[in-house]
């Protein structure tokens, strides 16, 4: 190691900063959230220093620094653009042994300010040593990602109850397996989600409770997105990495499911058309069984659990049995799929309104409300439409849509096989028809659709890229 990580409690202690610019201004910041009392020393200060200084957060001294400001300093940053005075700060605290910070010259340091992940009372530093901040900002970036703010409330409760945890278990062994289970469980997740009196109220009777209860189970209903693992949440991420068992649809894309724990049990209860692998209600039994036997199951469905994903059903039902369980909504396929297509829902000059339906086949039939959905100026997104596809287009057309009104077909949106078909409710089924397309997909009605060739981004980047042809057959295929 080249530096010594550590923590050091500067609360109500004097701190010296020399310089008054954005980059002081950004350290002040630091040490401020940290408790400091800040004496700057500048012949001016910046905008947001002068703040500070009216408000009386901060002290200034519009003075040339000399080595009498060191008086009772246990901290010193020197933030000027100025090497001489720089170097002077740097030589001066060294000879008193006081902490030194130079900004971008590590030579001049003797301590470093590293990139910070702030979860008070967590706190994670990451530092390159001073040899690439950059790289330590991206490093902190993924971090921020993976560690939810909730950490630092599920800190600040463990502390509360560290004593009578103590009491409860004075062996350090049964302490720490204790503490093992319950910040990675039951209470951690309550805090996760916001039940905070309920996390305290459960761990106060779990340390109250002498008996060996069976452990309790819950359900996650996690909604995995159109297809895309970039577009899950972070809550999401966090939960399929904790599950011990993972129930999952047939519109769960693979490298979704790969980001699932490893040793967790997979059970595929997908539902292909003519093809149902598990009924709703043996699925309903599923869940409710796994938790009673005190499994942490993640129900994994595509898209979002509350939108035409039977989310409601399942989670009636574990509230009937008395089963714990979160929801974690997903970006739903016509948001996802629609933003990666170039096609917007609604528009000031094509849509003022959008309607979510499905268009399942039952008796070679679609029952959807015609009248209402052939108004203009509305987009129309149908779920679950394709084998539908010919039955929807003739019935928008005979209840008064145009026949060249834009239509738009997207197979495995999101992802980088995602194929655009583009064309009107008279042509859209025969382009279909001979592309051969192959569920998931999702069908787009309106004049919204005609923004696609001039918004289509995603096309336009995995072209760049060279990782899937062009997927507008209307467009000549670029092979550059």
């Amino acid at each position: 190691m080249d530096f010594l990580p550590i923590f050091i409690d500067i609360k109500n202690r004097n701190c010296l900063v020399v310089g008054g610019g954005e980059v002081a201004t950004r350290k002040i910041s630091m040490l401020l959230k940290a408790g400091a009392k800040i004496t700057v020393i500048a012949p001016e200060l910046d905008t947001g220093l002068s703040e500070l200084l009216q408000q009386g957060i901060i002290i200034h001294r519009a003075e040339v620094f000399h080595a009498g400001h060191l008086d009772n300093v246990v901290l010193v940053i020197a933030a000027t653009d100025d090497r001489s005075v720089n170097q002077r700060v740097s030589e001066s605290a060294k000879k008193l042994g006081i902490p030194v910070n130079v900004v971008d010259n590590p030579s001049l340091c003797s301590f470093i300010m590293p990139s910070i992940v702030d979860r008070s009372p967590i706190l994670v530093a990451i530092s390159s040593s001073g040899t690439s901040p950059i790289l330590a900002r991206v490093l902190r970036a993924n971090l921020e990602t993976i560690i939810p703010e909730a950490y630092g409330r599920l800190a600040s409760y463990a502390a509360h109850f560290r004593e009578q945890v103590k009491l409860r278990f004075p062996h350090p062994g049964k302490r720490r397996i204790f503490w093992e289970k319950e910040l990675q469980g039951p209470f951690a997740e309550m805090v996760f989600a916001g039940n905070d009196q309920a996390a305290k109220d459960y761990l106060q009777n779990l340390l109250h409770d002498r008996a060996d209860n069976a452990p309790s189970g819950e359900v996650y209903l996690v909604g995995a997105g159109p297809g895309n693992p970039d577009l899950l949440t972070f809550r999401a991420m966090r939960l399929m990495q904790q599950a011990d068992v993972v129930v999952y649809d047939h519109l769960v894309s693979s490298p979704i499911l790969d980001m699932v724990r490893r040793d967790a049990l997979r059970i595929y209860a997908g539902k292909e058309r003519q093809k149902h692998t598990m009924s709703q209600e043996s699925i309903n039994d599923l869940l409710v069984r796994l938790a009673k036997e005190g499994k942490r199951v993640l129900r994994l469905k595509g898209g979002d659990p509350f939108i035409f994903g039977r989310g409601g059903e399942e989670i009636e039902t574990l509230a009937s049995h008395g089963i714990a369980f979160q929801v974690v909504p997903g970006i739903t396929a016509a948001s996802g799929v629609s933003s990666y297509a170039g096609i917007p829902l609604t528009h000031r000059d094509f849509a003022q309104s959008c309607i979510f339906v499905t268009g399942h086949l039952k008796d070679n039939s679609v029952n959807l409300d015609w009248p209402a959905l052939a108004r203009p100026n509305q987009t129309i997104v149908i779920y679950m439409g394709l084998l539908g596809l010919p039955v929807i287009c003739q019935q928008l057309i005979a209840h008064g849509l145009p026949a060249s009104t834009a239509a738009a077909i997207v197979q495995q949106g999101t992802t980088h096989t995602q194929r655009v078909l583009v064309g009107s409710l008279k042509t859209l089924p025969g382009l279909t028809a001979s592309a051969n397309l192959t569920p998931p997909t999702l069908i787009i009605i309106g004049e919204v659709v005609k923004l696609h060739h001039k918004l289509a981004w995603f096309e336009s980047e995995r072209n760049l890229y060279a990782e899937a042809p062009t997927i507008n057959p209307k467009k000549k295929q670029n092979n550059s």
